[in-house]
């Protein structure tokens, strides 16, 4: 079990289990994420006297993985839970990472974390037509969509969330 320090001892970075599948389908669908492909296995937790407070996924495709489903309940927010999960998520990946968001705000938390936004020309092909589909939804719709990349030197390390304004 990880515990980040940034988070309070009681408040544990965990991986999932079967039993948490139906807190994370519940935080997914409240924050209005796209539920599909939601596997328990690939989520990491935040939990609190036994009720999950944030959840995240690591997405594992051919060469490549995505950040997703960071969610962190209502209640719990802007205390740091979302800023030291997705961290965790980062330091888990094994190959290039990329994530994909709706709107400035996300977008200036997951830059705030290292993340540069990139171009459709730069994913890799086992993120192209994920990534390409919702690009052309947001287009229709004038969604704000945002795509970006961690950086892929593993010498770089994600800026001091303490130096900045918590966007968790």
């Amino acid at each position: 079990m990880y515990t980040s320090s940034q988070l309070k001892s009681d408040w544990p970075i965990r991986p999932a289990v079967a039993t948490d599948i139906w807190p994370i389908r519940r935080l997914v669908l409240s924050a209005k994420l796209d539920p599909t492909q939601l596997r328990w296995q690939q989520f990491w937790v935040v939990e609190r006297e036994a009720k999950i407070l944030a959840c995240g996924q690591l997405r594992s495709f051919t060469a490549c993985q995505e950040l997703g489903s960071l969610v962190v309940t209502p209640a719990w927010r802007q205390q740091g839970l979302g800023t030291a999960l997705a961290q965790h998520l980062i330091q888990q990946a094994t190959q290039p990472l990329y994530v994909e968001c709706l709107g400035a705000r996300l977008a200036a938390f997951y830059q705030h974390l290292g993340f540069m936004p990139l171009n459709g020309s730069e994913l890799p092909i086992a993120l192209q037509r994920k990534f390409g589909i919702s690009r052309a939804i947001a287009r229709i719709l004038r969604l704000p969509l945002y795509q970006m990349q961690w950086p892929s030197s593993k010498t770089q390390q994600p800026p001091n969330p303490s130096s900045s304004p918590a966007f968790s």
